[in-house]
């Protein structure tokens, strides 16, 4: 039935949902990925469930973008109804503050028949036991699980998760660059500065409950220092959010450097793809985010990570990029660890050389799973038609 349909409606009805809206180039640039490869090999109409479903359109071109947060769940079911597929990420959506309200549109298409498919996801941290309860069951009845990280899938399977799950790699890693606006580098105000070096702070929160501010506010004002000193550089601090928190959190550690004259935050609002454009212009760059440091691979950026999180961990670890954990990286060591890892930059360039290209290759078996689910569907469906005929 599927295969007449999609003559028929030429189209497979894709729902995706996630930390879709705008809020967070990192979680946008794992959508505009997942898009771009089903529109390069599928007929679809994608359906985005997100927190702002204007800026999904505008952003994306997406045909329909619903609000999911403002929902009830009555109101959710018939937009999962009419899908044939619904996509369940990417991004790090599986943690103890959130997993349940992300898992409720999977538990609705379980309910009517519609085929899920978790969607290279993150997971962690996912220590309350009524929580892993509700993922156990969930995940125990989608289609397909696919991970991010293996970090993700120890995550899962410590939760109690017993069934097939494979570890491919973020979307974001396909993420191809933009064009920048004209005169982008004079209106930032660093047209003319000859080094420039990017940093990423992250705000505490739900997905990072563990991070303390004044901690790494510290740790990132001195680093910034040395460098402004070691390498006559100008610190450029790159808001992934753009919501107020990252902001606040880059003009805080600038309020505690000595060279404060010497550093500044991004101001305008880019896409992923330009804001990818944008890290190939740094020499070397410093950060928290995930996608801020998945950006600086692509482009081939040496970087320092400060990993507070086992996405973090977990991508360095992929990239065979050692870095000491979080908590345990002081002022003298974070500093050490820059200054050798400036001098080894071109070392670093020709591993990333290396190791990002079978990561992309990774990322781009998530979508030949999906297509080969959707094969499945049509078959099933084909043949019921044909029992029933």
């Amino acid at each position: 039935m599927l295969g007449t349909l999609l003559v028929a409606k030429e189209a497979y009805r894709v729902g995706i949902t996630g930390s879709y809206g705008g809020l967070n180039l990192g979680d946008e640039a794992i959508l505009h990925s997942m898009i771009a490869q089903l529109r390069r090999d599928l007929p679809v109409e994608i359906t985005v469930f997100s927190r702002d479903p204007e800026d999904t359109k505008r952003r994306h071109g997406v045909e329909r973008a619903v609000p999911v947060r403002k929902l009830s769940r009555a109101e959710v079911v018939p937009e999962i109804e009419r899908l044939d597929v619904l996509l369940v990420g990417g991004g790090g959506i599986l943690f103890d503050a959130e997993a349940r309200i992300y898992l409720r549109e999977a538990q609705i298409a379980q309910e009517k028949g519609v085929r899920v498919m978790l969607y290279a996801v993150g997971a962690g941290p996912l220590g309350d036991p009524a929580v892993q309860a509700a993922v156990r069951e969930a995940l125990e009845h989608v289609d397909v699980v696919t991970v991010r990280e293996r970090g993700a899938q120890h995550v899962l399977e410590e939760a109690g998760v017993h069934r097939e799950i494979a570890v491919t790699a973020d979307p974001a890693l396909l993420l191809k660059p933009e064009p920048l606006p004209r005169g982008v580098m004079k209106q930032e105000g660093l047209e003319g500065r000859r080094r420039l070096i990017g940093m990423s702070v992250r705000e505490p929160g739900v997905a990072a409950p563990d991070i303390d501010p004044k901690e790494y506010h510290a740790l990132l004002a001195n680093a910034a220092d040395f460098m402004v000193d070691r390498f006559d550089a100008d610190i450029v601090f790159v808001p992934m959010e753009h919501s107020v928190l990252d902001t606040q959190h880059s003009h805080a550690v600038i309020a505690q450097m000595l060279r404060a004259q010497r550093a500044t935050v991004l101001k305008g609002a880019y896409s992923s793809g330009q804001l990818l454009s944008l890290v190939s212009k740094f020499r070397f760059a410093v950060g928290m985010r995930l996608h801020f440091l998945i950006f600086a691979a692509l482009r081939g950026v040496p970087f320092v990570a400060l990993p507070y999180a086992g996405k973090v961990s977990g991508f360095l670890e992929e990239l065979q990029v050692p870095t000491p954990p979080y908590k345990l990286v002081n002022a003298g060591r974070l500093i050490a660890y820059i200054d050798q890892s400036w001098d080894q930059s071109r070392a670093m360039k020709a591993k990333l050389a290396k190791t990002v290209p079978a990561l992309q290759k990774r990322a781009q078996e998530t979508h030949r799973i999906l297509v080969e689910l959707l094969k499945k569907e049509k078959e099933t469906l084909t043949i019921a038609s044909a029992k029933a005929a």
